[in-house]
């Protein structure tokens, strides 16, 4: 499978539909050629209206049956703030309801947002794809590339200086909601540091990356397993643990529809890039690169 990026225009070449369809380059061409497919020959090359073909999936996706309604214009899942901040500086009109990766897969495949938000570790290894196909496999849906994020222990300034999760014994540790991706990752973690769960204090849970983090700040928790960006916001010691991926799941037509588009094609400008370089603790290299197709 190819893993260009996916297109925030209205025109989409012979590959970028390819790719959206998990298509093979030949098969759009022989649609192209049926007539099957809206399409032009501006300057001698293919190009399809990405609205035209989002009206084409929409009439072909249900096999004759009437067509599902339109998702509301709301992105679901996991809390990230360079996203929080995309979506609002895009002016893209999504609304968010971020509540955990997995309660954001749950809803997404209930039809309840255009797109949502994880970053679950994958049993074997790798990230995002074993969840998105055990709980939405079969949705008419595309995994892309956000970013990849440096996750740790966020600390007080004025308090224990725990190196490695094996330090947090007798500790005050934030927790985050079940379901949602830190929250999972902190208990493998804790698994494969053979630590006792009962020798950890938790906090009620956190339902935010930057909640997480302001908890330790005020000095209700000793650390948190936080980003390093919302560390460096709340200026607190960070000790880096894991590298992970932080994906979008998004539903296939209307990633061709203007609020999605305009997130995208925001997320690959300057502006983008230098947020998340100033932030600190992102690699926005691989965004919109396809990882896995529904």
């Amino acid at each position: 499978m190819t893993t260009s990026q996916t297109p925030s225009h209205d025109y989409l070449t012979v590959r970028e539909l390819a790719d959206l369809l998990r298509l093979k380059e030949r098969k759009v061409y022989d649609l192209a050629a049926s007539g099957a497919l809206p399409c032009s020959r501006a300057t001698g090359k293919l190009l399809f209206p990405a609205t035209e073909i989002r009206h084409w999936i929409a009439r072909a996706q249900s096999g004759g049956l009437p067509a599902q309604p339109d998702r509301p214009r709301v992105f679901l899942g996991s809390h990230d703030p360079l996203l929080d901040w995309a979506i609002r500086q895009s002016r893209c009109g999504l609304a968010t309801y971020f509540d955990g990766s997995e309660a954001g897969l749950r809803q997404f495949c209930a039809r309840e947002g255009v797109a949502t938000g994880l970053h679950l570790p994958d049993p074997t290894g790798g990230w995002n794809r074993a969840a998105a196909q055990d709980i939405c496999g079969g949705q008419d849906a595309v995994l892309l590339r956000f970013a990849t994020r440096r996750r740790g222990l966020v600390l007080r300034p004025d308090g224990p200086a725990p190196q490695r999760l094996g330090d947090l014994a007798g500790l005050r540790i934030v927790a985050r909601q079940e379901g949602s991706g830190s929250q999972r990752l902190l208990q493998q973690l804790i698994r494969q540091e053979g630590l006792d769960p009962a020798a950890l204090s938790f906090t009620a849970p956190e339902r935010t990356e930057d909640e997480a983090v302001q908890c330790v700040r005020r000095g209700e928790a000793d650390a948190a397993l936080g980003l390093d960006c919302a560390a460096r916001a709340a200026g607190l010691p960070f000790v880096p643990l894991v590298e992970e991926s932080f994906d979008l799941l998004c539903d296939r037509k209307a990633v061709f529809d203007p609020p999605l588009q305009s997130l995208l094609e925001f997320c690959r400008s300057p502006a983008f890039q230098d947020r998340a370089t100033s932030l600190g603790g992102y690699d926005v290299t691989g965004m919109g690169r396809v990882v896995w197709n529904g």
